[in-house]
């Protein structure tokens, strides 16, 4: 609305004047800027003109009324408009806000405020939901008041407009500052955070922080907000108690009933500018108007109320003056218009809208008057209860062109229909359009699931079809309900715009969402739609869709998402073994229901139409009147067999029920048994009824279960179950986590992975089978959700005695046998009968028929034909048989399955002894035959058979192979009973295990491989006989594909077998041939040889005639093609000749069997009689595939390996797949670690018994102070082999070597030999030992250096302990070569810091006296030579010691595996030597004369040449600072330095007595002697000279200090000098007498003047120094803050970050540097500094961060500086590619700085190469600068061209140079 309405000013207006104010179209220039004016002053200059206006306006006056009270629509809106809205809908991110003048607008969930959207970004950041973000839908509820600003008007992508709104009370409170916020003022806000006392509240006025107390929230949260705590976001209107600091600080309030009460009053000064809307004015009439009031409020304001705000129950009685509340609805930006509402639901702040929608949405209403009509608007009607309803202008016609004003007029009557509801209006919306009038849906809610629907298309996506339903309706179609059948071009089939004809699958009005199908079997299905649970009656035929397939069935989708399970036993009449071959996802299906449960949404059906449905409900009344409950025990006969079960009837009714297999026994093994004799007809009795859910009866007849449902243990639901309970169930599915259990009631639970079994469960299938019956202990109960929690571990489920449960077990597995002969011995068949009749222990005389290839017998069948009887070759007993021959035998067990007879020919079975036997007596019996579930032992005593279970609890099992019994093994019994029964078995119990006794007599050649295990599929049909031979050609049907073979039924029901070697002529390497071939398919092969039938030998042709054999067949092309004769080699070849075949080195094809866990190799078939081993460790060089083998290799898989060669035992060949296992020197190979011998190494054990070691040294590529910490036996490493003569191998494991190409960094270079090694290089190493002559320190794997004692350290410490403590055998140090002697393989070494760079290696917190200057000049001569004497022997022993056995270094006291008399001899030498040498040193000792001996220590003392040749440092700052490497010291140009002895101050004269000492020490024999004359003579000439030389020194100008004398007489002459007061601190600090030292300088810093700056300094630094290295952090700490206030702060603060960063005290500098960068941010050198630290210390991107800093920080004028130096030390310390792209930069925004220039070039010239210099200064000279600095780049130029370039590139450049003089005096001329 762009009118501008008149305001302020408390004069009346005569009510022609309000006529004259017209609004003045856009084009009016002056428009805006007298609205801006201000209010007052307007209204008086504009009153008086008006009234002189011409009367003739009189006639437009009612025209320009109704224009000025125009209701606001969507075209009136404008950015900025502030609006009361009210919240309509609350979506999951918008809200939808209803407008006054039934407008809508949307806000997004971006604009409710800041903190809210923070909590948004953090949310999709973390891409989880964060616990603290509340959704809209918690803090918006429908009828909710908020005040909006527009943030913007655009156009949907259907045309039509959309409103955006915000509620940020940042853009809504923009119009109020700080300042104009006054106590009273009613704001809106939202709370931005949760503090202690209360809530920080975002009231969005910049500058100003709003804060809601506690006690003014408790109200309002205990009444509006259900007691909960205010939330993030949530959206307040607050009052403002109290403002502080000029608007700084408000304090606000939301209690519910001042802020109803509160009104906006002028006090408060408002302004047109700020006024908010929302806000209650105290207003008065101005004017009465038929479509709306003027009002004049806050003295000076005028605001309009249009017609759709006046109060309903007053409206028509207002008068000029009136006294009114009024709410302000919006105020608009830009003409300060203001329009209010007297509606009182608006008048109470805070209070919700409670009418929300009218009870007649979409109802179409004939004659409807119009009240009024608005040709910018639209028109109002009176609806028949009297109220207002208003119709859009855009709703009152179809068209623009058909729109006719003339028919709205007021009276005129029209037919509308509701559309929606404006709550801010409280009206009802309307439209008489046609097309919404007569549409069949006007909103989602008029659609139901299941109706059918007409659309348009409107667009055709990849994910389904978009058809328009109605005006505001759309729906979806799936790709999947395009069509009855998937399409794949739908754009072929339909085009936009097509009606196309649909049924509603699914509605969603709340979400706007409609699903529809175009099936057209859906659509004109006449049959009843299902939508509702509810309606899905048992017996109802209805049409569905399949939603998916699964292999237990098909789920079938309906109507409104109901959805059904159709079982797989109802998906036809006949077996469905594969429901995804039958059906698919998408068809249509006629069902019928079988059963409901809407509570629980569980539907189950049928595609089996039971045709007639009349019929079936009839037969379903009459089932359920006989309907069996569950529980119950019932009798059913048999009815057929059918895969999983028998089909039976309950009698009496024959109601059809189905007994699964599972469920004929408890016993695991038994219920095949039964399902296999049990035939139709047969009657069971006591069936439990177990379920009717799945729309038949499901039986059960598992005793455990019976007998529990009996005896009332079973309890009926959850209410009933407690933790601790036993229950007995079966196992109802088996999943990867644990076990599902069934109870008999039909409750079920979960027995987890982890309380399955007492024992370790790798798989869960291996523990347990489905229906197995189990006894389950709850853990666990979760009423709400139904869910229980079991524990199946026998500690948890024991049912009394073990004895007893073992013995009732066995009786009722023989029982339920028995009952299994009465069956057979009911069949006509005579074998059947026979075999019937044939009980345990009857002894028989038969004939032996054949001695098969794996040693067991066939006996002739007699008289009944097919009849087996056998005697494996264990029970042959070791007896020669001969077919033919009659033979006496017992029988041992009948298998009822395979029909054959297990006998024994054992003498002591056959004779049994008749001996009396006790019940309870305890026997020794062996095993003779083994059951799934009971095995049959016979007595050692009498040879009678005895019975006994293998299990004691029905949960018990699950056997280690360990564990597992075997025929032959002797065992304890118990007897329970002493006279065999029906059975033929005595019944008796085991004695514990550990009485079990280890069969004797099996031998290794009886089978070839223990794990192998017989394919059933292969022993079921090996009964029948055949008459093939080899090269015959045969056709089949494949049986079963296993991974390594397929079974194969030929005609007449023979099984045949194809090896995975005979499928394919090519393998392709990781494939599965068998998967080639599927179950049920046709193959022809030809007969290649055959199989034994037990032990499953290849029989090659040497056995022509195997008739009990299985075919072995062929299916490859190339054995396909010859002809039958010539098709196989008749060559007869052993096993082991076979095996020789191949040769080592050779590939081949092998296929993976299993991966044996125990054995860790894989398990493979080359052929089907060759098999394979290949040892883990030749699988792969990768860690990942040892880790898990089982991922990388599929059971069945082909791998091409090589042969390494046959197995010991010959029976295998063993492969490998990494190629040839030589280690040979220089292969790689994977071992495991078999002994980690600590401080020497690890001994790796490879396979085929190779063993090798490693040295500590060959351990990584970077010593490590525990080096062996991170291997454990059995861990697998990767060798590189170093060398392999001698039965040990010399392995690496350095990355370097095993890893070549991932060119790893080398720490720590390999040192083999005294070749690799240099003088003055830094070598680490580990200590050897400690021995009287020095430290000896291992180099490498056969170095060993000596580390004589002055070179060790540069303390000398009194006790010798000292050295074992702080170099242990094994300690990791760093040394430096000081001299190498290659003849005599001597490597001298030092560890002093000075050398090292490393620190001293005993602390200086010890407090050690330093070495003395004189011990070691003294001592050094005399023991050089003694010492390299010495070290010369040791190593030549050394030397003959690694000759001897290539074990490394061996040292004093290690011990060594030799053979004992060369140990022995060994060290008788070793002792000799070192006995000589204490002995020598002994004799030294006691001739040294007496003032040194209280200084020797018993420690020899060595010095080494070269001393003084220290480096010089300097302590000024000016001057460079030393190498970082350096041990931070106190810094002297003079080049003393702290640790070492002030050489330059070494004694012009060394003390007599010493002296002659040394003298002494040099001839030993001279002392003993008296001195003749002559030589006392030479003597006294000798001290006059010395005499005269000590005077000439004391003269000397030059001469050094010696005694703290003389430093004082010094100092008395140059007090100022710090170089002499540093000397004077060093001179104590040798002596360790720190707090001398310490003293000395605090007398410097009072003497030396305060002039001297520089001087004093230097001491505070040394002063500095001295604190880090002696004292503590709190000394130093002290000294530097007296120092900050002494000298210039920042000159101090650098100094110690050098002090810091010298002593790598990292961290410590790291917070100084910080503490400077707050201090001095204004100084370059600081950043700078600190940027040079980071990066030194490696860290790149904290120093790019810094000089981000830096430029925020300096002023611009430094910003070139900064940046030049960042790039240089980027050139020296960190990346010279971003060094180059600094300058780079730089350069391109300053071409002219040639300082830049000059350094970028110097730089390049240092760091980079020659090409990219002179592109350099090809730039440079190109440039257009003075002359003078070009001459200095040409110049420069020039030298680097000499210097690096040829004569030639010498010359181009004066060309150049040249050519640029030229250039630039030819422009001159110009």
């Amino acid at each position: 609305m762009e009118e501008s309405f008149p305001r302020g000013g408390t004069r009346k207006t005569h009510k022609l004047e309000k006529a004259f104010q017209q609004s003045v179209e856009q084009d009016n220039l002056f428009d805006i800027s007298t609205e801006e004016e201000s209010t007052k002053r307007k209204k008086s200059q504009k009153g008086p003109a008006k009234t002189k206006k011409l009367k003739i306006e009189k006639r437009e006056s009612s025209k320009s009324v109704r224009d000025k009270f125009e209701v606001l629509s969507v075209e009136s809106l404008r950015e900025g408009i502030r609006i009361l809205g009210c919240v309509k809908e609350v979506h999951e991110l918008e809200l939808v806000i209803s407008l006054p003048n039934g407008l809508q607008g949307f806000v997004q969930a971006t604009e409710i405020c800041d903190a809210y959207t923070e909590q948004l970004n953090e949310q999709v950041a973390q891409e989880e939901p964060l616990k603290d973000l509340v959704c809209l839908s918690e803090l918006f509820s429908p009828g909710m008041l908020v005040r909006c600003v527009v943030s913007s008007v655009g156009i949907t992508e259907r045309g039509k407009k959309s409103v955006k709104l915000s509620l940020n009370p940042k853009n809504v409170n923009e119009v109020l500052s700080a300042e104009a916020l006054k106590p009273g003022m009613l704001l809106t806000g939202t709370v931005s955070s949760l503090e202690d006392h209360g809530y920080l509240v975002d009231i969005g006025v910049s500058g100003a922080r709003a804060f809601l107390p506690l006690q003014k929230a408790q109200e309002y949260i205990r009444q509006k907000n259900k007691g909960a705590k205010l939330k993030v976001g949530q959206y307040l209107n607050c009052i403002i108690e109290e403002v502080k600091g000029n608007g700084g600080v408000v304090g606000l309030s939301i209690v519910p009933s001042e802020v109803s009460a509160a009104i906006a009053t002028e006090e408060q000064n408002w302004t047109l500018n700020n006024l908010l809307p929302g806000l209650v004015v105290k207003a008065q009439v101005q004017k009465v108007t038929p479509v709306g009031l003027t009002l004049n409020f806050l003295t000076f304001f005028t605001g309009l109320v249009d017609f759709m705000h006046l109060d309903p129950k007053k409206a028509g009685t207002y008068f000029s003056n009136q006294a009114v509340r009024a709410c302000v609805l919006c105020v608009h930006p830009r003409t300060r218009a203001v329009r209010l509402s007297l509606r009182p639901v608006f008048l109470q702040p805070g209070r919700s809208l409670t009418r929300l929608s009218c009870q007649h949405l979409g109802a179409v209403l004939d004659d409807v008057p119009v009240q009024s009509f608005f040709s910018k608007a639209g028109a109002t009607f009176r609806l028949k209860d009297g109220a207002l309803a208003y119709a859009r202008l855009s709703h009152l016609s179809d068209s623009k062109n058909v729109f006719n004003a003339e028919a709205y007029k007021p009276g005129n009557i029209h037919k509308c229909r509701i559309i929606d509801y404006s709550q801010m209006d409280e009206m009802a919306l309307l439209s008489l359009r046609p097309s919404i009038i007569e549409a069949q849906y006007f909103r989602y809610h008029d659609i139901k699931p299941g109706a059918l629907v007409k659309g348009t298309v409107l667009t055709i996506e990849p994910y389904g079809m978009l058809v328009k339903v109605g005006e505001q309706i759309r729906g979806l179609i799936p790709p999947m309900h395009l069509a009855d059948i998937l399409i794949k071009n739908p754009e072929k089939k339909y085009h936009i715009g097509d009606e196309v004809k649909c049924r509603v699958l699914l509605c969603d009005p709340e979400a706007k969402k409609l699903m529809m199908t175009l099936k057209k079997t859906l659509i004109e299905s006449k049959l009843p739609a299902i939508t509702c649970y509810a309606d899905a009656k048992p017996g109802l035929q209805t049409h569905g869709f399949i939603l998916r397939v699964k292999d237990y069935g098909c789920i079938v989708k309906f109507y409104n998402d109901v959805q059904g399970l159709v079982p797989k036993h109802e998906l036809s009449a006949e077996y469905v073994p594969d429901p995804e071959r039958v059906f698919y996802t998408g068809q249509v299906v006629k069902v019928v229901v079988l059963n409901c449960e809407p509570s629980k949404e569980r539907m189950l059906l049928s595609f089996k139409l039971l045709g007639d449905p009349k019929k079936e409900h009839t037969g379903h009344s009459q089932k359920k009147r006989r309907a069996i409950s569950v529980g119950q025990l019932v009798d059913v006969k048999v009815l057929e067999k059918t895969k999983d079960g028998l089909e039976v009837s309950v009698l009496p009714h024959n109601i059809p029920a189905f007994l699964p297999t599972p469920h004929l026994s408890d016993h695991v093994a038994n219920g095949p048994l039964l399902y296999h004799w049990l035939q139709a007809g047969d009657t069971l009795h006591r069936v439990l009824c177990l379920n009717q859910s799945e729309g038949r009866v499901l039986l059960c007849r598992k005793p455990a279960l019976v007998s529990t449902v009996e005896g009332g243990q079973d309890p009926k639901n959850f209410a009933e179950i407690h933790p601790g309970m036993l229950l007995i169930g079966f196992v109802k599915s088996i999943k990867d986590y644990g076990v599902f259990v069934q109870f008999p009631s039909g409750l079920s639970g979960l027995a987890p992975k982890a309380i399955m079994s007492d024992k370790f469960v790798t798989s869960t299938s291996d523990h347990f089978v489905e229906g197995q019956t189990v006894v389950a202990k709850v853990t666990n109960v979760d009423e709400e959700k139904q869910r229980m929690l079991l524990s199946l571990r026998l500690s948890d489920c024991g049912l009394g005695d073990l004895a007893t449960t073992s013995l009732l077990l066995l009786s009722q597995c023989l029982e339920e046998r028995q009952g299994v002969r009465s069956l057979m011995s009911n069949r006509d068949s005579v074998l059947i009968q026979t075999l019937a009749e044939m009980t345990p222990g009857m002894v028989l005389d038969l004939e032996v028929q054949e001695v098969l290839e794996d040693g067991s017998v066939v006996f002739s069948e007699g008289p009944v034909s097919g009849l087996v009887l056998r005697a494996s070759k264990y029970h042959r007993a070791g007896q020669e048989v001969e077919p033919g021959q009659k033979k006496k035998v017992v029988i041992l067990n009948v298998d009822m399955l395979k029909l054959e007879v297990h006998v024994s020919l054992c003498h002591d079975l056959v004779n049994r002894k008749p001996k009396k036997l006790k019940k309870g007596s305890e026997h020794q019996a062996i095993v003779q035959h083994l059951e799934e579930s009971f095995a049959v032992a016979s007595l050692v005593e009498t040879g009678h058979l005895a019975a006994f279970s293998l299990t004691s609890h029905l949960n018990d099992t699950f056997r280690f192979d360990s564990e597992k019994l075997q025929v032959g093994q002797g065992v304890s019994l118990t007897l329970k009973t002493t006279e065999p029964g029906m059975t033929g078995f005595l019944l008796a119990v085991e004695g514990p295990a550990a009485k079990r006794t280890v069969r004797q007599t099996r031998k290794d050649s009886e089978t070839v491989d223990e794990d192998e295990e017989a394919d059933p599929a292969l022993v079921v049909g090996a009964v029948k006989k055949h008459t093939l031979s080899i090269g015959d050609m045969v056709t089949g049907t494949v049986k079963s594909v296993k991974p390594t073979h397929v079974v194969v039924t030929l005609e007449d029901g023979i099984i045949g077998c194809i090896h995975a070697s005979h499928i394919l002529d090519d393998v392709p390497v990781g494939t599965s041939p068998t998967a080639k071939l599927k179950v049920g398919r046709t193959v022809t092969a030809r007969v290649i040889g055959g199989r034994d039938m037990k032990t499953f030998k290849f029989l090659p042709i040497s056995h022509p005639r195997f008739i009990r054999t299985i075919p072995e067949l062929s299916v490859r092309p190339s054995e396909l093609e010859k002809d039958g004769c010539t098709a196989l080699d008749t060559h007869s070849s052993s096993h082991l000749e076979k095996i020789k075949q191949y040769q080592t080195g050779q590939t081949l094809i092998c296929f993976l069997k299993k991966y044996n866990v125990v054995k860790k190799w894989l398990e493979v078939e080359i052929a089907p009689d060759i098999r394979g081993r290949i040892p883990l460790l030749l699988t792969s060089l990768s860690f990942k595939v040892l880790k898990h083998p089982d991922k990388k290799f599929r059971i069945g898989q082909a791998l091409k390996a090589t042969v390494v060669g046959p197995d010991s035992s010959r029976a295998f060949l063993c492969l490998s797949l990494i190629g040839p296992h030589k280690l040979e020197k220089g292969e790689v190979a994977m071992g495991r670690v078999v002994k980690v011998t600590p401080k020497e190494g690890l001994t790796v054990s490879f396979p085929f018994g190779k063993i090798g070691k490693v040295s500590v040294f060959h351990v990584s590529d970077s010593y490590s102070e525990t080096p062996l910490e991170d291997f454990v036996p059995q861990k697998i490493v990767r060798c590189y082999v170093l060398s392999a003569t001698g039965h040990l191998l010399t392995l690496s494991l350095r990355s370097s070597r095993t890893n070549p190409e991932t060119k790893s960094k080398i720490t720590d270079p390999e040192i083999n030999s005294i070749q690799d090694i240099q003088e003055g290089q830094l070598l680490r190493g580990y200590v050897k030992s400690v021995q009287p002559h020095g430290v000896l320190f291992g180099l490498g794997p056969s170095v060993v250096g000596l580390v004589q004692y002055p070179h060790v350290s540069q303390y000398s410490p009194s006790k010798k302990t000292l050295y074992n403590r702080y170099l242990p055998e094994g300690k990791l140090l760093t040394a430096k070569v000081l001299s190498l002697k290659c003849q005599k393989n001597l490597v001298e070494l030092s560890f002093l810091p000075n050398d090292t760079g490393k620190p001293d290696v005993f602390p200086a917190s010890l407090g050690l006296p330093l070495l003395k200057q004189e011990e070691r000049t003294v001592e050094a001569e005399e023991n050089k030579h003694k010492g390299e004497e010495k070290e010369e022997k040791n190593q030549k022993r050394k030397g003959k010691r690694n000759q001897e056995g290539q074990e490394g270094v061996q040292l004093p006291g290690e011990e060594k595996k030799e053979p004992q008399k060369l140990q022995a001899k060994k060290q008788g030498k070793r002792r000799r030597r070192e006995s000589a040498g204490e002995q020598e040193r002994v004799n030294k000792k006691q001739k040294k004369a007496a003032p040194s001996e209280e200084d020797d220590s018993g420690v020899e003392v060595y010095y080494r040449e070269g001393e003084e040749e220290v480096e010089e440092m300097s302590v000024l700052p000016k001057e460079k600072p030393s190498r970082p490497a350096e041990v931070p010291r106190l810094q002297l140009s003079s080049g003393f330095i702290w640790d070492v002895g002030l050489d330059s101050l070494t004694p012009a004269l060394p003390p007599r007595g010493e002296s002659s000492d040394s003298e002494e020490d040099d001839k030993p024999q001279q002392s003993t002697q008296k001195k003749s004359k002559k030589e006392r003579m030479l003597e006294k000439q000798k001290a006059e000279k010395e005499l005269s030389r000590i005077e000439e020194a004391l003269m000397d100008p030059g001469r050094q200090p010696e005694s703290a004398d003389d430093f004082d007489r010094l100092l008395l002459s140059s007090p100022n000098s710090s170089i002499l007061w540093l000397q004077y601190m060093a001179f104590h600090l040798q002596a360790t007498e720190i707090e001398k030292a310490r003293a000395v300088a605090e007398r410097a810093l009072k003497t030396i003047s305060f002039r001297e700056e520089q001087e004093k300094l230097n001491v505070w630094v040394a002063l500095l120094n001295l604190e880090n290295m002696y004292g503590s952090q709190e000394s130093l700490t002290k000294v530097f803050e007296r120092a900050v206030q002494y000298n210039e702060p920042l000159k101090v603060f650098l100094h110690l970050a050098d002090i810091y960063n010298k002593s790598e005290k990292f961290q410590e500098a790291g917070e100084l540097y910080n503490r400077m960068l707050k201090r001095f941010r204004q100084e370059k050198a600081v950043w700078i500094k600190y940027g040079a630290f980071l990066l030194r210390r490696g860290q790149a991107g904290a120093s790019h961060r810094v000089m981000q800093r830096a430029l925020e920080c300096l002023p611009n004028k430094e910003h070139v500086d900064v940046i030049a130096k960042f790039a240089q030390l980027e050139f020296q310390l960190g990346d010279a590619e971003r060094a180059k792209a600094i300058f780079e930069n730089t350069l391109s925004t300053y071409p002219k700085r040639t300082d830049v220039w000059s350094v970028y070039i110097d730089m390049t010239i240092k760091h980079g190469s020659q090409k990219e210099v002179r592109d350099i200064f090809e730039r440079v000279i190109h440039l257009s600068l003075a002359p003078k600095r070009m001459k200095f780049f040409f110049k420069r130029y020039l030298d680097y061209e000499k210097q690096h370039g040829t004569e030639k590139d010498v010359q181009a450049v004066k060309a150049k140079a040249l050519e640029y003089v030229e250039a630039k005096s030819s422009v001159l001329e110009d």
